[in-house]
């Protein structure tokens, strides 16, 4: 039931804690910062942690007002750098953005934050949207995994939703820091999947994830099949060390899905070229995430070889190759 406050209209307005880990940002990054100092709920801060980037994004962002920490490469991982900015943050809420994340307008952080106000809710992410620039693939796989309806999921959805029911993307994903800190904050070294981890902890916890569409930014990769190959490479050895995690995958098969959903609408427009695309990206996901689960029986070179995120494989090894990390 909403509050008082909710059905009379108020703004729910806490202090908002926004946390940007940074490597070689370009100069879009001074348009992201413009963009969240121009929201309707404006933020406290703006945390930038940077690893030791070349091309002058520290001094670019503290130009511009952010808060800028500054960290060596060797030191990154997904989920340690932003638990460490996190250390750093004033804010009650933490909301989490990628640094090729741009606010589609001037109501991200209210939207996002609002979900927040529920307090059964741990995290809320938001829709992202295609970049002009973006392929026919990309499109429909931002359209398939962020739809324009925001919805709500819980425990009650893991016997239909499978993994699905973790999925929530720090691409831009708010959380309460107090909620942050009891759920033990995110796992760390993690090479990837840092987020969902997250959510399936709090999903367990028995605290509900909300997906709101109507937060955007405009975010997505035109990644080539080698490259998809390394993602998900780095993917499969996420859940690898995450068994507890992984073990919900045999629900939904949201890969397979995604891939028909796709096809059929290649086919629908009759853009044959596309499916050829398609199925060599599928390939190299399914190569690289089967690898990747196996990755403790592969020689270390290989595995660094194969990875997206070559540099946090120092990290993984110091924390123990074969680790499987439990809820």
């Amino acid at each position: 039931m909403p509050t008082n406050e909710a059905a009379a209209g108020v703004l729910w307005a806490p202090s908002v804690s926004v946390i940007i880990p940074t490597y070689n940002a370009g100069p879009e990054l001074e348009k992201l910062l413009g963009r969240l100092c121009a929201q309707t709920l404006p933020p406290l801060e703006v945390i930038v942690i940077d690893s030791t980037s070349p091309d002058g994004t520290a001094e670019r962002a503290r130009a511009a007002g952010a808060r800028v920490f500054e960290i060596p490469q060797s030191e990154f991982d997904h989920g340690g750098t932003r638990n460490r900015a996190a250390g750093f943050a004033a804010g009650e809420v933490l909301v989490f953005l990628t640094q090729d994340a741009l606010p589609e307008d001037d109501r991200l952080l209210e939207e996002l934050v609002q979900r927040l106000r529920d307090p059964r809710v741990a995290c809320a992410y938001g829709r992202q949207l295609p970049r002009e620039d973006a392929t026919v693939l990309e499109r429909l796989s931002r359209a398939y995994n962020y739809p324009a309806v925001s919805s709500v999921k819980d425990k009650g959805d893991l016997e239909r939703l499978g993994i699905k029911t973790f999925f929530c993307s720090n691409v831009c994903a708010a959380v309460r820091r107090e909620t942050f800190v009891d759920l033990g904050r995110l796992d760390e070294p993690v090479i990837f999947n840092e987020d969902l981890f997250f959510a399936a902890k709090a999903v367990q916890a028995g605290y509900r994830i909300a997906y709101a569409a109507e937060a955007r930014v405009v975010h997505s990769h035109n990644y080539s099949a080698v490259q998809q190959f390394r993602r998900f490479f780095d993917n499969g050895v996420s859940m690898r060390r995450h068994a507890w995690v992984y073990a919900y995958s045999s629900v939904n098969k949201e890969g397979s899905r995604l891939v028909w959903t796709q096809m059929k609408a290649l086919v629908r427009g009759r853009k044959w070229r596309w499916m050829v695309r398609l199925m060599a990206e599928s390939v190299a996901k399914y190569a690289g995430y089967q690898l990747g689960k196996r990755y403790d029986r592969l020689p270390h070179a290989w595995c660094i070889r194969f990875s997206m995120h070559r540099e946090i494989w120092g990290k993984l090894s110091r924390a123990g190759k074969g680790a499987s990390i439990q809820g």
